[in-house]
């Protein structure tokens, strides 16, 4: 059917050789259309949240998030740092090594939890994480934060406080934020594990479709991503 049709476009006989080349710069012109979503390195940098901690890493939301770009043909390879028990300082010590061995295109950004767990001053926090959106930027990576917010037996003047850091953060680097990663699962039946901490298996694709939206427009990359209103408009 093809050649049939480019038959009726030029006069003569087209060749397969012509013909076969035309096919594939339309292939090559269609895959350079759908975007710089179709290569690159993601590295998410989180905590035991995003390390699949008391559940069988397949069932993560991270590993679902590999499954979910391989299902849309996206050749985005996914590298989960995360370690159960990190803490900001941690993942900011951790993150020279991990950018210079990876040299990702993003960086998802999921720490603080331990932090706020340990009552580390929140100040102390955000002066971590800012550290960490600088160093990435500086090694020409998009950076994507993940919010936190502690339980409401801190104390309301540290919980207020904690949960502030992460928007100042986003206002101040500009970068986009999901203001409460565990907001859609925080209060689903069963979807916590008996510490009350940690998303089970089944809370975890409430967890990734609650980051793709955000992530999705991250990865094209044919928007301002220096907003922290992507993700909260």
């Amino acid at each position: 059917m093809a050649a049939v049709f480019f038959r009726s476009l030029v006069p003569g006989f087209i060749s397969r050789g012509l013909l076969l080349i035309v096919l594939v710069y339309a292939a090559a012109v269609k895959a350079d259309e759908q975007g710089a979503m179709e290569s690159g390195t993601l590295l998410v940098l989180g905590d035991s949240i995003s390390a699949a901690y008391g559940i069988d890493e397949r069932d993560g939301w991270v590993q679902l998030l590999r499954d979910r770009l391989a299902e849309q043909d996206l050749a985005v390879k996914v590298v989960n740092a995360s370690v159960s028990g990190e803490t900001s300082a941690g993942g900011l010590a951790r993150l020279p090594r991990l950018l210079s061995e990876h040299g990702p295109d993003w960086l998802v950004l999921e720490l603080g939890g331990n932090d706020g767990l340990r009552g580390y001053p929140p100040r102390m926090l955000k002066q971590n994480l800012v550290r960490m959106v600088e160093m990435a930027r500086e090694q020409g990576a998009e950076v994507l934060l993940l919010g936190m917010q502690m339980p409401p037996n801190y104390g309301k003047a540290y919980t207020k406080a904690f949960a502030e850091v992460f928007p100042k953060v986003a206002a101040e680097q500009k970068v986009p934020l999901v203001p409460f990663f565990l907001e859609t699962v925080a209060l689903l039946d069963g979807a916590m594990q008996t510490d009350g901490i940690h998303p089970t298996a089944k809370a975890q694709p409430a967890l990734l479709d609650h980051v793709w939206p955000c992530l999705e427009i991250l990865l094209k990359g044919n928007v301002d991503t220096r907003s922290d209103s992507l993700c909260t408009s």
